[in-house]
């Protein structure tokens, strides 16, 4: 049995896991489970897998959790402390990174340095602390496979392969909700952000999907993960959402990954690899689907894609600051207290000020620019008024 150490289990990739693990007869356990808040969730998830640990980073929660769980046998933690022991513990085969936003980066980084595989689902690790974490997954001789489904795409297309024959790699994006939407978007509604046309997501990742920043951070996330710059990967809006991937190759071909939008299937490659199973999920029927169409993204429709290509380019803790920044206007529009085209420019303004250092950095310089880009983006936050609209 291979045994799964998840970090976000209540959330929308944790539960798709564990239907995975269902699907499994057996093959896949569960090692530990690590939420957040939802104690009442999580607890029914440990009554279901019996995992040898759970763990609440909100320390009321495990209060409760410890309570609810009492004579059952299972290990029950909370706050920092019990995330990495989650993100570490020895029984732990793969170590599924699914906590959202920049929570998730200080356990990633203590599994990298436990020398775990890791299935990354957050995508936020790499963005902030790209050159930390994989350097501390060689150092220890850890693994990184990707969980988002364009990345799970192209690891899957790059495997065996001569990274010298590709061009390009092509991540795809399904253009969210507003693709076809006819004038401004200053007064959407967070419901009507959250309505993404093709996949069931969390609200977070929703809303970075309907302003594109979702896949401005997936391109950065692609060069840490697959050591390529910037300029060699490219992002095309796909309405359908099937063809999740492509490779561009230097005599012309294009190499593409089609599957149903379904987040269980490219988290069962992940915790299966180097394995590929039967799986019960819908399979893909091209003849139902008639066609498949594709187009160039709106750069100044939506200019938080050009926004992560730019502070990638800066450097040092800019995309950490970025993704910061991002996180506070997200959760503010969600609150209804900032507008949706507000999301980027506050994480503009941010990023236009003095709180990003260039450099190489280390962990500290990363998590001390993320705070000081939430405090700045807090503040311009408090300065706007936002539309109180639904």
């Amino acid at each position: 049995m291979r045994r799964v150490s998840i970090l976000g289990a209540t959330g929308s990739i944790g539960e798709s896991a564990l239907d995975v693990v269902r699907a499994s007869g057996g093959r896949l356990g569960v090692a530990a489970l690590a939420a957040g808040s939802n104690w009442r969730k999580l607890e029914a998830q440990a009554r279901e897998f019996r995992p040898l640990l759970v763990t609440a980073a909100d320390d009321a929660a495990a209060h409760e959790l410890g309570r609810a769980l009492a004579g059952s046998g299972i290990a029950v933690a909370g706050g920092d402390e019990g995330l990495e022991r989650a993100a570490t513990h020895t029984a732990a085969d793969v170590v599924l990174s699914a906590i959202v936003g920049a929570a998730g980066i200080l356990p990633t980084l203590a599994a990298a340095r436990a020398g775990k595989t890791i299935a990354l689902a957050n995508k936020e690790s790499l963005v902030a602390a790209g050159s930390v974490i994989t350097a501390a997954a060689r150092e220890a001789g850890g693994v990184l496979l990707p969980v988002d489904s364009e990345h799970n795409a192209l690891f899957q297309l790059l495997a065996g392969r001569d990274a010298a024959e590709v061009s390009r790699l092509v991540l795809t994006a399904s253009g969210g909700p507003f693709l076809r939407r006819n004038g401004s978007l200053a007064e959407v509604t967070p419901e009507d952000a959250l309505r993404h046309p093709s996949w069931s997501m969390g609200a977070k990742v929703s809303i970075d999907s309907a302003t594109l920043m979702n896949k401005g951070l997936e391109v950065i996330e692609a060069h840490w993960l697959f050591n390529l710059p910037l300029e060699r990967i490219a992002v095309v809006i796909h309405p359908q959402s099937v063809v999740h991937g492509a490779l561009e190759m230097i005599d012309g071909a294009l190499l593409a990954h089609l599957s149903p939008p379904d987040m269980r299937i490219p988290i069962a490659a992940a915790l299966y690899h180097p394995e590929r199973v039967a799986l019960p999920w819908r399979r893909l029927d091209l003849a139902a689907l008639g066609r498949l169409e594709f187009s160039a993204p709106d750069h100044a429709r939506f200019p938080a894609l050009g926004l992560a290509y730019a502070a990638f380019a800066r450097g040092g803790t800019a995309p950490a600051v970025l993704n910061a920044a991002n996180e506070v206007a997200v959760q503010a529009f969600l609150e209804r207290r900032l507008g949706f085209t507000a999301i980027v420019e506050v994480v503009a303004e941010v990023l236009a000020g003095p709180v990003a250092v260039p450099g190489l950095p280390d962990i500290d310089m990363i998590m001390a620019a993320d705070a000081a880009a939430r405090e700045a983006a807090a503040e311009l936050v408090r300065g706007r008024q936002a539309p109180r609209r639904g």
